[in-house]
């Protein structure tokens, strides 16, 4: 097989791209407070970030059976529904849209690898200008969950590339361990959920502390890739 010899950079969206982080807690606590729980502080929200949701609600609250677990992911998704019935929408991080054209216009293909649904996937990709760059998108609602590699897998085939032209860049341990197990490169960023130290345990090779930052690594991969 004949893979594509542009580079393939796959994102994550919460924490990476979206600034997710007021909306995910307030979600938690809410869903929390229903179930007569504690609210769970930001700390312990922040870590199951980028998992598939019932694994993170479990992971949340690991006493839960069965039919308590299926009760809090039902008010996570609940407390959502009220946001955005309320018109709520979670901001870009500034710059983000900015470095997705510019790697688009250098020739890079994009993709996305998130742990959100697909209904939040389509949410994210009506944003203007979203559908034209990302050539695919893949979620926990396809398969497997972060850090299983199945949705890096189902994006380098997506997007006709292999390993060694790819690059994961998330917020999470997960990401990273994700991109690990994948044999692609992992990159952090240092302004979402898990802090530098979290990525590069879970396997990053960097973690940006600006865009500006990222796209220095990024030119130096795709110069060494071509």
């Amino acid at each position: 097989m004949t893979f594509s010899s542009r580079p393939l950079a796959v994102f994550d969206i919460d924490g990476t791209l979206v600034d997710s982080r007021a909306s995910i807690h307030r979600a938690a606590c809410e869903a929390a407070r229903d179930m007569g729980l504690p609210e769970p502080d930001y700390d312990r929200v922040r870590m199951i970030v980028g998992l598939s949701l019932d694994h993170a609600m479990a992971v949340l609250e690991p006493g839960l059976d069965a039919e308590g677990l299926a009760r809090f992911v039902a008010g996570f998704r609940a407390s959502f529904n009220r946001m955005y019935a309320e018109g709520h929408e979670e901001p870009l991080y500034d710059g983000a849209m900015d470095h997705l054209r510019r790697l688009h216009r250098d020739g890079w293909r994009l993709a996305l690898a998130t742990g959100q649904n697909r209904r939040g996937v389509a949410r994210n990709l009506a944003r203007q200008g979203w559908a034209e760059i990302f050539l695919s998108s893949h979620c926990a609602e396809d398969g497997p969950g972060k850090p299983d590699p199945a949705m890096l897998h189902a994006a380098m085939a997506a997007c006709n590339a292999d390993p060694a032209s790819t690059v994961m860049i998330g917020d999470t341990a997960h990401d990273a361990t994700m991109a690990v197990k994948a044999g692609v490169l992992p990159l952090g960023v240092a302004w979402g959920f898990h802090t530098a130290e979290e990525q590069i345990a879970g396997g990053a090779r960097h973690v940006a502390k600006s865009f500006g930052e990222l796209n220095v690594v990024l030119d130096g991969f795709a110069r060494s890739y071509a």
